[in-house]
């Protein structure tokens, strides 16, 4: 039995080898090629298939380029990237891990290829995410300077070197950005993904907010008051409250943690 047991791994172990490089590992010796060319391309052409969904930009960009450049990419990665989850859902997320930890540059990787990437990545994402807040600990009607505000789980700060935003087949920056442009995401009340471009100000008080556990909103934009050399506090707070008072209303920020 465990002989058996034993000649079953390998051959399974030959047969994933194989359909994951089929370049360099060689068949199981008694799977005709006709047969073993089905698996290889109905699990590769899969893969390639739901990454080219997700990161259509990217795609589109490589395949200009000529030279099966995107093929070969999601070749790359279906060969050398161990993923960690058995959800085909996050199958994207693993793509991101590859190209930012594990992926050495080539010749003909574009070099915003991983924030790119990343920003295309976020609107799936954000469609699937669950929220993790409950309404239990969160007064929606709180006061954002006195008490703490909450940030919303589907609500995310992102910013980037690269102007990711503009990418595209035509136009395709050679130099990343003297100072990284900033974007707020979210998925608001209709489950509708929206992108807004916010200044390092309102980027610096999101940052804030999603580090804090303790702080008032007050304490917050004093923080930022002074990051900036203001004088006068009062000027910076009321302008940070309109701004809190409106993402609460766009539901980014949900209310204040109840004591």
């Amino acid at each position: 039995m465990n002989a058996k047991l034993s000649d079953l791994h390998r051959k399974q172990r030959a047969f994933a080898a194989h359909i994951r490089d089929p370049e360099t590992q060689p068949a199981p010796d008694d799977i005709e090629d006709r047969r073993m060319g089905v698996y290889r391309d109905l699990f590769f052409n899969n893969i390639c298939g739901f990454l080219a969904g997700y990161f259509p930009i990217l795609k589109n960009i490589l395949d200009e380029s000529g030279d099966d450049a995107w093929t070969r990419l999601c070749r790359d990665f279906y060969r050398d990237h161990a993923s960690q989850t058995p959800l085909f859902t996050e199958l994207a997320q693993e793509f991101l891990l590859y190209l930012a930890e594990e992926r050495e540059p080539q010749a003909g990787d574009p070099p915003y290829m991983t924030e790119l990437a990343h920003y295309e990545w976020v609107e799936g994402a954000l469609n699937v995410a669950a929220d993790d807040l409950s309404d239990a600990d969160i007064d929606p009607d709180g006061d954002l300077l006195e008490n703490i505000p909450v940030l919303s789980s589907l609500a995310w700060p992102l910013s980037y070197q690269w102007p990711v935003h503009q990418i595209s087949v035509d136009h395709q920056p050679a130099e990343p950005l003297d100072s990284p442009c900033h974007f707020l995401v979210f998925r608001n009340a209709e489950d509708r993904v929206i992108f807004n471009t916010v200044n390092p100000v309102s980027a610096r008080l999101l940052q804030l907010l999603e580090d804090n556990e303790t702080e008032p909103g007050r304490v917050l934009l004093n923080t930022i008051a002074a990051e900036m050399g203001q004088t006068d506090d009062n000027q910076v707070i009321q302008a940070g409250l309109d701004i809190l008072s409106q993402w609460r209303e766009q539901g980014i920020i949900t209310g204040t943690r109840k004591p």
